[in-house]
């Protein structure tokens, strides 16, 4: 049987070539036009098997010709298992390229400035593109994967798109928005200013974190940062919404009541002063920058406008009397 699938090949091949067919094959597009085809090469798979796999995902191409083109060229036995995409005007000779390479099909996955994490492990648990493995662990499980040396997974991950191979797995993309957190957060200690009321790196991540939640506008990251610290350096409780927003967690219905301000929790700042326990959300570069570089300023206060700015104060009274003009009208 070996013998005639052998004799039937070289026989086949023997035409081609006579013609100049199985050249001119070889450099024209398998499809001109339409949308990418998706196809996976099985571990383990010689030339023969993939040319089987990628015919039978629509692939219109003869898995004996790309078998014997495999071969002509020494490719054979190079060609990496994973999933792959035929692009519109791809050749058999660039698709053999193609899985040498191991040039897989990407995916991406954009966790958003300011989520929450579990906001984050939600977006990963749901993109069909990733291998889920991590969904069963809880979040101090998962950052013992990590292995790293923070228990509390909160803010520690970089808000940024990422490229993927698809069918990579949930782990991935935590190790990679971890490592560039870590990344982006020694940056931004290392040139923090001299007299930050925080000596650690996770405190500035905290801050950085409130920040992020606070303000949209990116030209006010430093004024905030700066209130948040001159209170800090008086004693001064924080009170800012968005850490008693982050302690009521599930039960928050999207409305911050008087009994809430007064409900302790660790992340109550009208009750509690210094900094909460963990950070509230996912920063990104410029709160970072922030909450290691605030403005120099000795507002102590801050009120929205209503036109998505604020009004900064040094005092109660001048603040007071931006409320009454900006908020209660």
């Amino acid at each position: 049987m070996a013998l005639i699938t052998r004799t039937i090949a070289l026989g086949v091949l023997a035409a081609c070539a006579a013609g100049g067919g199985f050249a001119w094959w070889a450099q024209a597009p398998i499809t001109a036009a339409g949308e990418p085809i998706a196809f996976t090469i099985s571990k383990g798979s010689g030339a023969h098997a993939a040319g089987q796999q990628i015919a039978s995902a629509g692939v219109p191409m003869q898995p004996l010709l790309f078998n014997l083109l495999a071969r002509a060229t020494g490719k054979s036995g190079r060609l990496k298992a994973g999933s792959y995409e035929l692009k519109p005007g791809t050749t058999p000779l660039r698709l053999i390229d193609q899985l040498v390479r191991g040039e897989y099909a990407q995916e991406t996955l954009t966790i958003i400035e300011g989520w929450t994490f579990r906001q984050m492990r939600q977006a990963i648990a749901a993109h069909k593109g990733l291998k889920h493995d991590t969904v069963g662990l809880s979040d101090r499980e998962l950052m013992t994967k990590l292995d790293t040396e923070y228990k509390d997974a909160e803010g520690l991950f970089f808000p940024d798109t990422y490229l993927f191979a698809k069918g990579s797995s949930e782990l991935q993309i935590y190790k990679q928005a971890h490592t560039a957190m870590m990344q982006h957060l020694t940056a931004a200690w290392e040139k923090r200013a001299p007299d930050l009321p925080y000596t650690t790196p996770y405190q500035a991540l905290t801050m950085a974190s409130i920040v992020e939640k606070e303000t949209g506008q990116k030209s006010e990251r430093a004024m905030i940062a700066a209130v948040f610290v001159n209170r800090l350096k008086l004693g001064m409780m924080l009170q800012t919404d968005p850490t008693v927003i982050y302690g009521i967690g599930d039960k928050f219905d999207g409305n911050l009541r008087k009994k809430d301000l007064e409900t302790d929790t660790p992340y109550n700042s009208y009750m509690r002063t210094g900094l909460p326990p963990t950070p509230i959300a996912l920063p990104g570069l410029q709160s970072l920058a922030a909450a290691t570089m605030p403005a120099r300023s000795n507002a102590l206060y801050f009120v929205a406008r209503g036109n998505g700015t604020s009004q900064f104060s040094d005092n109660l009274t001048d603040h007071n009397r931006a409320v009454n003009q900006y908020q209660r009208q």
